[in-house]
């Protein structure tokens, strides 16, 4: 229900040098004086966070921590039934800690040798271009913040159960990380802002919300999908049409509400000969007659 690098709560210095989360006045944890210290606090670390470093360590309450393995564990049997093979491969490659909300810098541990990709802290709003540009590098921005633990199936926002448990996994996967790669590196080579923003929708409606058909059921390889409890349940219902660059590139889509029409893939090798040719042969002058079309 949002979109990586754009739907963040701003976050502002102030003259002091202190570091402010402005949540939402319909945030669950607005009113939460020790949830929202602590998200002022773990926002500046990213901001002070210097490339190179280890990433500086959260520090999570007990109570977050039953909420990640809450909230692990379920998702982990919706895995059984509505994830393809290839996630649920990854899944076991990773091995993500069930009991513990990992720091940034464990999960890196865990796949940089699988892979190659390592995560990156991310304070709030991280620039199109920066967001997408870095993942040719094998770079991956990530929150750090977990969701308000009275609503521990709800966030208003992408938070570390989302970054790890929906990206880190598909991560681990040689195949889906090569598309991750291919898309930064697309990011890069165009110039325009709109053909930047042609190559997120794609992003958008694949590696966020992209489903597939696999063993003659529809699948959801999607992080978005994967890492919502309420919206893996209800995906195979929405308005599903085949894999359109043209009509992914240039559909709207609203952040705030389930996604309710979605593109499949006929099988991974297919999401790969469509979107991955196309992130790796992309440019502005292709993807402007895309448009056109």
């Amino acid at each position: 229900m949002f979109e990586e690098a754009q739907y963040f709560a701003p976050v502002s210095t102030r003259d002091d040098g202190s570091v402010v989360v402005e949540l939402s006045a319909d945030h669950p944890g607005v009113a939460d004086p020790t949830y929202r210290g602590r998200r002022n606090a773990i926002a500046a670390l990213a901001i002070g966070y210097v490339p190179g470093d280890p990433i500086p360590v959260a520090e999570y309450t007990d109570e977050e921590h039953e909420v990640w393995a809450l909230v692990s564990r379920e998702l982990a049997a919706k895995h059984q039934k509505y994830a393809p093979a290839e996630y649920l491969n990854a899944v076991e490659r990773l091995g993500l800690p069930k009991d513990h909300i990992p720091q940034l810098e464990e999960v890196s541990t865990l796949l940089a040798p699988l892979t190659g990709f390592r995560y990156l802290p991310a304070a709030g709003l991280v620039p199109l271009r920066d967001f997408y540009g870095v993942l040719a590098d094998g770079y991956f921005y990530s929150t750090q913040y977990i969701r308000h633990h009275s609503v521990p199936f709800y966030t208003p926002e992408p938070d570390v159960i989302h970054e790890v448990i929906g990206h880190a996994n598909a991560l681990a996967s040689d195949r889906y990380s090569r598309l991750y790669r291919l898309a930064g590196q697309a990011a890069r080579r165009v110039e325009s802002e709109d053909a930047l923003e042609f190559i997120s929708k794609i992003f958008w409606f694949t590696l966020e919300f992209g489903v597939m058909q696999e063993r003659g059921e529809l699948r959801a390889y999607g992080a978005g999908i994967l890492s919502s409890y309420g919206e893996i349940e209800e995906f195979r219902g929405m308005d599903i049409r085949p894999l359109d660059l043209a009509m992914m590139g240039t559909t709207h889509y609203d952040i705030t509400k389930y996604q309710d029409v979605l593109f499949r893939a006929d099988s991974l090798d297919h999401l790969e000969d469509v979107v991955g040719t196309f992130w790796a042969t992309c440019d502005d002058d292709s993807i402007a007659r895309l448009t056109a079309a």
